[in-house]
């Protein structure tokens, strides 16, 4: 039997503290199942609308990017067809899910300040709890808009297949972005505020009501840098296009339109981005109580 260099003993560090991590959360299954009950009862338990309010953000989200797309086309002096609208829907649900995960991920340590500074658990599991919580309101959401595609012209096609992949990426970027945030909005507290206007004007930044190629040739590659980018466009080429997406689209121009490496540039970001950010949450969370 070998004995670790010193070269290898950071690494087998980093595979310690992350098995540690994986049997804190897995230990903690019941604890996340009663505090995402939680979050959801006190999320609709005095609401007027009830589980309304899952399908009416979504489909808020949908109407303005509706009124956007048409005044650009009305603009450009093209007609409207029923595919955008499609589009809009599909990356709407996406980008609805992500920016409602992160908003409530941002308070999730601030908001439980008694639970934290009490008894002692995986501290991990209070913004993934409230992620949780979101993806229900989501599920929600989407199985209302699903009713309405056909309407609109919708049909799928084998390349749907792609979507649970590239929803797995969303959710697993949507919770490295949300264990991270939570953590630094504890330690700063303005981080909320930075946070806040960042989902507000990110849909514009974003490719939610429009497509990368529409501004350009030359602003497609830094449009994908965003990692929110190539996960909208793959929703919206495997859903509504029905395209394979391990082949590219080129455009006669040369411009690369979709290539695969932006949906690998994307699960970079997400699975070492989640890796990165549960080392620098668990590693800070023994200082939470002095700072909540």
């Amino acid at each position: 039997m070998t004995t670790p260099t010193l070269v290898d003993a950071p690494a087998i560090g980093v595979l310690h503290e992350l098995r540690e991590i994986a049997s804190d959360i897995r230990q903690a299954r019941g604890l996340i199942y009663q505090l995402t009950l939680r979050d959801i009862r006190v999320r609709y338990k005095q609401a007027l609308m009830g589980f309304a309010w899952a399908i009416l953000s979504p489909l808020l989200i949908v109407a303005a990017g509706v009124i956007v797309r048409v005044a650009l086309l009305h603009m450009a002096g093209k007609s409207f067809e029923m595919t955008a609208a499609v589009a809009i829907v599909v990356k709407g649900l996406a980008w609805g899910f992500f920016a409602a995960a992160i908003g409530f991920a941002t308070t999730a340590l601030t908001g439980n300040a008694a639970l934290i500074t009490k008894v002692y658990f995986a501290r991990e599991t209070l913004p993934l709890s409230v992620i949780l919580a979101s993806t229900f309101d989501s599920l929600i959401g989407t199985a209302a808009m699903l009713l309405l595609l056909p309407f609109l012209g919708w049909q799928p096609t084998w390349a749907v297949l792609w979507v649970p992949i590239v929803c797995v990426t969303l959710f697993t970027f949507t919770l490295a972005a949300g264990l991270l945030i939570s953590c630094a909005n504890l330690f700063f507290r303005d981080v909320k505020h930075i946070t806040q206007l960042l989902i507000t004007f990110g849909i514009f930044f974003s490719p939610v009501y429009y497509e990368p190629s529409v501004l350009g040739p030359r602003w497609i590659l830094p449009q994908m840098l965003n990692p929110m980018a190539p996960i909208l466009e793959a929703l919206r080429l495997s859903a509504v296009d029905g395209h394979n997406l391990l082949h590219s689209i080129v455009r006669a121009d040369g411009a690369v339109i979709w290539s695969p490496t932006y949906l690998l540039y994307s699960m970079m970001w997400a699975f070492g981005g989640l890796i990165a950010s549960a080392l620098i949450f668990h590693r800070a969370q023994f200082r939470f109580a002095e700072y909540v």
